[in-house]
């Protein structure tokens, strides 16, 4: 099905720790072997991730190099397999988040948790069970298998759609699935790219309160614009812990720091209250008392990604809110300087590689 292949597998690629640092390079590469389950997908935007950033300089461990990265993938399908799923056509605007790829029999994948597979293949430096490996999407094309690519509804422009296939659905999941909505009143840490999607969605699901922390003030103006209805910098109030004491249901946690205050955001839980980790450290977090979980009856726990029909029910109430994401694009020929930007916090609040080859800017 689909048309012939008339194009070349090329993008930025990371060839060792320096390609953080700006140092990726052009190159053309060998995609995964075909298979009639998947789908190419010619690439318009990419948006970057802090996974990318760890990923490209192997902070959380040895990547598997030389590497593309780049998880957050809108495009149009340009060829199909015999076997596709979900419906894709040739022509059709599509999406591809952090994981390409799973088993499919587990008891996670039967129960709709593919993110949860103990054989998930990511969809950059990563082995599909054939033994190819998956290359992310700075670049011009992509192939993968098409359980994990989804149409993107109309009402969202492609730029505004790429950060959400990984930054939207890390804090949409654990947002949804504990509780956030009416009569709940729920806490962000961190306003940064992914920290920035948990007050818009905690906002779109209609939580009673959204409670942006934050070090500093700075992006006080900014959080409240995003639906924050109060905001507390830690740094600036050396008793936020205790002003702001048994105030929250539920706080997600977006920060990668291994310094975070911990103890002090588990003060800020009402009984029975969670406090989910989505940020990824590469280092361990910080150490807490067993009573501060014990007392208020708390619990602490953590969040990956989403599974494909959760990235879906995010996309239709993107389209239903109109949740507008605060993106800056990037030409993908700056790639380079565009990691280094983001990984120096310049970002307000993600950056989006758009490929002018495909699309304009």
């Amino acid at each position: 099905m689909g048309s012939s292949q008339d194009y070349k597998f090329q993008g930025w690629m990371g060839l060792d720790k320096k390609a953080s640092e700006g140092h990726m390079k052009w190159q053309q590469y060998e995609p995964k072997t075909w298979d009639e389950g998947d789908v190419d997908v010619k690439i318009t935007d990419c948006g970057i991730c802090g996974s990318c950033i760890h990923t490209l300089r192997s902070g959380w461990g040895q990547t598997l190099y030389p590497c593309v990265v780049g998880h957050e993938i809108i495009g149009t399908a340009v060829k199909v397999g015999s076997k596709v799923e979900n419906g894709i056509k040739v022509g059709d605007r599509v999406g591809i988040g952090a994981q390409s790829s799973s088993c499919g029999k587990c008891e996670d994948c039967i129960n709709g948790r593919e993110n949860h597979c103990p054989n998930i293949v990511g969809t950059y430096d990563s082995k599909y069970p054939d033994g190819s490996k998956s290359y992310g999407g700075y670049a011009d094309y992509w192939r993968g298998p098409s359980h994990f690519v989804l149409k993107i509804p109309e009402a969202i422009p492609s730029h505004e759609a790429a950060p959400m296939m990984c930054g939207g659905i890390t804090v949409y999941s654990p947002l949804k699935k504990n509780g956030a909505g009416p009569g709940k009143k729920i806490g962000i840490v961190g306003i940064g790219g992914l920290g920035h999607f948990g007050l818009l969605y905690a906002k779109a699901l209609g939580a009673d309160e959204v409670v942006a922390i934050s070090r500093k003030s700075e992006k006080k103006a900014d959080a409240m614009k995003m639906g924050a209805t109060r905001f507390i910098a830690t740094d600036e109030d050396k008793d936020w812990a205790t002003h702001n004491s048994r105030s929250l249901d539920l706080i997600v946690s977006t920060v990668s720091s291994p310094k975070m205050p911990l103890v002090e955001y588990l003060q800020l839980l009402r009984t029975n209250g969670q406090f989910i980790q989505v940020g990824a450290p590469e280092d361990s977090i910080p150490p807490f008392n067993a009573f501060a979980l014990i007392a208020k009856g708390c619990k602490i726990g953590g969040s990956a990604i989403g599974a494909p029909h959760e990235i879906k029910e995010m996309l239709d109430l993107t389209a239903e809110k109109g949740v507008k994401p605060w993106i800056e694009k990037r030409p993908l020929k700056d790639a380079n300087q565009a990691v280094v930007d983001m990984a120096d916090g310049k970002a307000r609040y993600r950056y989006v590689l758009v490929n002018e080859s495909h699309t304009k800017l």
